[in-house]
């Protein structure tokens, strides 16, 4: 499984021209939690993919990697 959610989290922060601090604040999760995201030093529960695929109003295969910008599946392989 390839998972790209923080070079995708990170390049939707910066399509939107905002702080993180200013994200942080509108999706009430906090800074340092979203900043460890964009490192790839943790990765976000169910939860709050679902709350960032609604604010960047994006699919939660598209977060974590599965899908493409147009909405194209990527194909799995199965180690």
């Amino acid at each position: 499984m390839m998972n790209n959610f923080n070079e995708r989290f990170k390049e939707l922060v910066r399509s939107t021209g905002k702080q993180l601090i200013q994200i942080s604040e509108e999706l009430k999760i906090s800074k340092q939690k979203l900043s460890h995201w964009q490192t790839g030093y943790c990765e976000p529960c169910i939860d709050d993919l679902i709350i960032v695929a609604h604010y960047f109003n994006v699919s939660i295969d598209y977060l974590v990697g599965y899908e493409q910008e147009d909405g194209t599946k990527i194909s799995i392989t199965k180690y």
